[in-house]
């Protein structure tokens, strides 16, 4: 007898953040589809012309091509344009997917700043750069849970809000004071949240990705500074994939998952072990 991971058949799924070729969303959205979920995708309309070498030369369609992997399986897909951190774009989100799905039962607040120049110390961080990471990573994550937890709770069926953080928002480090406060927050978020849903059999939970081999980590390189710095940092030898963050969100959606809530859970091979 095999074991399955059961509960996600024709279950509706959102999925904020999900364009990237190489990235975290685009995997939780397409293991969802595997999963049996329809999907609800969101992008927020990037310029092909600022796209990834790699995107380019793949003929990359941002949501769109995301949205043809996920009907591959077989599954419903649909797209919108928009921010998260905008609260009539995300109304306007929740309306566009009851319209085409008629309801909503997993949401993955997924988007994110990308690195840039708030990766400074804190008295040299500009305002505007703090703001930005705030306004995107936490504000995002927080409309998106109050519009969309709201509907969950109208719809009397439970649900499962999964918000990715990250092991900056449990580690701190020096020169991340933007991102780490924003993840940290979210952790926040996800505790308290937690406590208050869960009379409506919905579940909140976060993941705290490590070291992810995306294209956030471009600026990086892939040579020999890359190469120590996974041997320094991730006792399991290798930087993470979408994939396995993924797999976690799954789980976390699952029934198998259904006794699990407010947790925020490390995903990072090693490098933050016992947080």
């Amino acid at each position: 007898m095999t074991y399955e991971l059961s509960g996600l058949q024709d279950a509706v799924a959102v999925v904020t953040g999900a364009g990237r070729m190489r990235s975290i969303g685009r995997p939780i959205a397409v293991a969802l589809a595997q999963a049996g979920c329809d999907v609800m995708l969101t992008g927020t309309g990037r310029d092909p012309e600022a796209y990834p070498e790699d995107e380019k030369r793949e003929g990359w369609r941002d949501i769109h091509s995301v949205s043809d992997e996920i009907e591959a399986y077989g599954r419903k897909a649909a797209r919108f344009i928009g921010s998260v951190a905008d609260p009539e774009d995300v109304q306007s989100l929740l309306d566009a997917t009851i319209e085409e799905f008629g309801r909503v039962d997993i949401v993955i607040n997924n988007a994110g700043a990308a690195r840039g120049a708030d990766r400074v110390p804190v008295v040299d961080l500009e305002v505007a750069e703090w703001m930005k990471v705030i306004d995107v990573n936490l504000n995002g994550t927080f409309l998106m849970s109050k519009f969309f937890g709201k509907r969950m709770i109208q719809q009397a069926d439970g649900g499962s809000i999964i918000n990715i953080s990250s092991i900056a928002g449990k580690l701190l480090p020096p020169n991340t004071a933007a991102y780490g406060s924003s993840k940290a927050a979210i952790q926040g978020l996800t505790a308290s949240m937690a406590a208050e849903v869960g009379k409506y059999g919905i579940r909140v939970n976060a993941i705290c990705p490590g070291i992810i081999d995306t294209f956030r980590m471009d600026d990086l390189g892939r040579g020999d500074g890359w190469k120590e710095l996974i041997a320094s940092q991730i006792p399991l030898g290798r930087a993470g994939t979408g994939e396995d963050i993924a797999h976690q969100v799954v789980y976390l959606c699952s029934d198998q998952g259904e006794w699990i809530t407010g947790q925020s859970y490390t995903v990072d091979g090693g490098t933050a072990p016992g947080r």
